[in-house]
């Protein structure tokens, strides 16, 4: 089989690795892949984005399945374009994605389907926005609507700065047209938890649970910048917890997806905080996370292919999907000064002995040479039987 994987990070880096796994695939395309990934792919000079340019790709090489892993393409319809020409594919059509493509549509879902998430307003005009913030609950949060590269979500501690949060959206476009309307929401406090699940729109099988850290520098210093490493299992998420998720969250999203005409096939995933009142949503995404999936795909013990295109033919009843009773720890390597200014260039060197642990992000190749070439560099993965022993390795 000849795969192709849409996308250039350390997640698409660790997807590509786990189908690699599977003995019928003989050929992956990454496009556009990164020098870290080239040691596991053939990658292609064609950015995420550039639809058109991929299904023709596509259809010219022939490829029997695709994956579309980051959340650009899919809310751009990539999924769609590549089934209409033919191409078996995994990830969510257009209509699903908007459950990440936009925050309002996300939070006014869960409002309608009775789905625990933090109360919020949703505005459109700035004035407004900014009268509500004088009588509005300190801390609060503020969310652009649509895609921010992970950014347009501003946790403001004081009235003052929640009203420059809104200005910087509203007024000077920060986030460009994804700051056109905001979500003002609850500030909830509690462990977060990330739990990724595969589902065909009918079932819904999650995978082992998993807690990112966000502190740039060692020892929680720095600024909070989300995915520099992670976790998995989520030592706060019990067995309890999961069988109230599955209940209240996972399959009334699914069945709420359905019931809009937005049937959800692919990985969705959900970002939870464990409040005192229960789990409740802080966010959804259409797709795999990263680098929550640096640490969940070592423990999958399933093969991903198998799983992936029972997904797309909407058989997951009947397929296992089981992981190992261990842990796994991924530690991210950044550029100095990151997620500010930092120097790129830099010669990496991965010695043979752990490559197979090593997911690759923001590289390139040049002269034979890898060389850094982003903010967020690589991620170290370990596993073992304890979180502890994990950690030690990674």
């Amino acid at each position: 089989m000849k795969l192709m994987v849409v996308g250039g990070g350390g997640r698409e880096h660790a997807i590509i690795k786990k189908l690699k796994e599977n003995k019928d695939v003989e050929k992956i395309y990454a496009l556009p892949g990164n020098g870290g990934i080239a040691m596991d792919a053939t990658c292609v000079d064609i950015g995420a984005k550039e639809i058109e340019k991929i299904v023709e790709f596509a259809v010219s090489e022939k490829i029997d399945y695709a994956v579309v892993a980051p959340d650009d393409p899919l809310v751009l319809g990539a999924v769609d374009a590549l089934t209409e020409a033919g191409i078996p594919c995994f990830g969510p059509d257009k209509k699903a994605a908007i459950i990440e493509g936009s925050k309002v549509f996300s939070k006014n879902l869960m409002k309608k389907y009775h789905i625990p998430t933090a109360e919020y307003e949703v505005f459109s005009d700035m004035d407004a926005a900014l009268k509500y913030l004088d009588t509005a609950p300190i801390p609060t949060v503020i969310k652009a609507d649509g895609l921010a590269l992970g950014k347009g979500v501003i946790i403001a501690m004081t009235r003052e700065e929640a009203k420059a949060a809104v200005k910087s959206m509203m007024e000077d476009k920060v986030f460009g047209k994804s700051g056109d309307n905001i979500v003002i929401e609850e500030f909830l406090t509690g462990p977060e938890v990330s739990v990724l699940a595969f589902t065909d729109g009918y079932v819904v099988k999650p995978m082992v649970s998993s807690m990112d850290h966000k502190r740039a520098g060692d020892n929680d210093t720095g600024l909070n910048t989300g995915g520099m490493g992670t976790v998995a299992p989520n030592p706060y998420y019990t067995k309890d917890i999961a069988d109230e998720c599955m209940e209240k969250i996972f399959l009334p999203t699914i069945e709420a997806m359905k019931s809009e005409g937005r049937t959800f096939k692919g990985c969705l995933y959900f970002g939870l905080m464990l409040t005192e009142k229960g789990p409740k949503v802080i966010e959804y995404n259409c797709r795999f996370g990263d680098p929550e999936t640096q640490v969940v795909l070592p423990l999958m013990e399933s093969d991903l292919l198998t799983v992936m295109k029972a997904v797309t033919e909407e058989k997951l009843s009947e397929t296992e999907v089981k992981f190992g009773s261990g842990s796994a720890c991924c530690v991210i390597m950044a550029s100095k000064g990151y997620p500010e200014s930092y120097e790129k260039g830099f010669v990496m060197t991965i010695p043979s002995e752990i490559s197979g642990n090593v997911y690759v992000a923001g590289a390139k190749l040049e002269d034979g040479k890898l060389l850094t070439n982003g903010g967020r560099v690589l991620g170290a993965t370990a596993t073992d039987e304890n979180l502890a022993g994990a950690i030690e390795k990674a």
